[in-house]
């Protein structure tokens, strides 16, 4: 089975959303953790990026 596109991923680890969003890991972890609950999760002891909600975020602020 092919791994799905991460455009069509509804959630992405920290590693795939700095990539995605060309953002650097240390910088993703870091908004992740400040915003959780937001457009973060944690599951287990992993932190997982709602990409739509990040996106909106994203949107909504000029910077990060």
């Amino acid at each position: 089975i092919p791994a799905e596109p991460l455009f069509r991923s509804y959630t992405l680890s920290i590693k795939e959303a700095a990539t995605y969003f060309n953002i650097g890991l240390k910088k993703m972890r870091r908004l992740a953790e400040e915003n959780l609950g937001t457009f973060a999760v944690i599951s287990g002891n992993r932190y997982l990026i709602i990409r739509v909600k990040f996106e909106e975020f994203l949107c909504n602020n000029s910077s990060i």
